[in-house]
């Protein structure tokens, strides 16, 4: 079948959490130099069998979300994990990547959470001047933490506005602690003009996202794939402007839907959602940027010009500056007007 390569599209990628994007012949190359033992699910089981259907499943999850972030011992090493993740999203067409780190995960190693955020933001420097590729950092507090905890990060976000900090978010299992009682966060968040983006509307439906809107002020849903469920709830998030960050190979892997063909990205298009879809957590569900819209593709049976669409979205979803979106734009226009070739199935 003659259709364009994916990896060439232009795209922005705005889900994609700090210690999830990282190589997993890098975290097998740095387990082994500090001597530290993986579980079989993250070495030859790789990629690992995931669902988050119960808290035993989000348990799992999450405890290899742990072992991967300390194999992350010095500088250097963070400074691997962005150049590399940037490369990575070079190589799979990307032009702006908005990177989502919780710095209270690394504050203990790294000198607290303001020296934690430096280091990321200078090597977030260093990558996008060695790849080309624009980055931003969205700073995301943990729902499974008390909300004072977050206050401190999106005060920290908030002196890190106009930085290379553009957002705040709230993630982890988002069925665990109240959604309503990390208002004050956001609000702090949102006096700094940041981005809002707080997970919702995957592993809980949509009266989830309803408290994300109505308490949060979500700007974005982190997923939010789930208010397909719900016409007027969806019509409401397209009335608004309230971006989608659609995430489909981790939706599958946490069992949120049964296979790719059931992922709702057609009815999120058809009701006229802006979405980004993004790989959330490559190192542990096995699939890149490019790979998303690939079995989106194949799923769906998308053409090109859908795929196009779904790329303008992802940087109309952005806060990517002006003329980069501009010139993306231009050349998601290139590649829809090239010839298509005869591509594998």
């Amino acid at each position: 079948m003659a259709h364009r390569d994916v990896r060439t599209l232009p795209k922005a990628h705005l889900h994609l959490h700090f210690t999830g994007s990282m190589r997993h012949a890098t975290l097998l190359e740095l387990a082994e130099r500090d001597g530290i033992a993986l579980p079989d699910s993250l070495v030859e089981d790789w990629p690992p069998r995931l669902s988050a259907a119960d808290e035993k499943g989000w348990f799992r999850f999450q405890r290899l979300y742990d072992v991967a972030r300390s194999v992350l011992r010095t500088p250097d090493d963070v400074r691997r994990l962005v150049l590399e993740a940037a490369e990575d999203d070079v190589a799979d067409g990307g032009r702006w990547l908005e990177i989502q780190v919780d710095p209270s995960g690394y504050a203990a190693r790294f000198g607290g959470i303001t020296a934690f955020t430096d280091l990321v933001l200078d090597c977030v420097r260093d990558a996008s001047e060695r790849t080309g590729l624009a980055i931003a950092v969205v700073i995301a507090a943990n729902r499974t933490r008390h909300p004072l905890d977050a206050r401190t990060l999106a005060r920290l976000a908030g002196q890190y506005a106009g930085r290379g900090v553009v957002g705040f978010g709230l993630s982890n299992d988002e069925r665990r602690g109240r959604t309503s009682e990390f208002a004050g966060a956001f609000a702090i968040a949102e006096r700094a003009g940041l981005l809002l983006a707080p997970h919702g509307g995957e592993l809980l439906g949509p009266e989830h996202i309803r408290v994300c809107l109505d308490e949060l002020h979500a700007d974005r849903l982190g997923h939010g794939v789930r208010a397909a469920e719900d016409p007027e709830l969806l019509d409401r998030i397209v009335g608004a402007g309230v971006a989608l960050e659609v995430c489909p190979v981790s939706n599958v892997a946490l069992g949120v839907y049964s296979d790719l063909t059931s992922v709702p990205l057609p009815q999120l298009i058809a009701a006229g959602a802006t979405i980004a879809l993004g790989a959330d957590d490559p190192l542990l569900f096995g699939s890149r940027l490019a790979g998303q819209y690939a079995t989106m593709r194949a799923a769906h049976e998308l053409d090109d010009a859908t795929l196009a669409g779904l790329a303008r979205s992802s940087f109309a979803a952005s806060r990517a500056p002006a003329e980069l979106v501009a010139q993306a734009t231009r050349e998601i226009d290139d590649w829809l007007a090239a010839p298509p070739e005869m591509m594998p199935r």
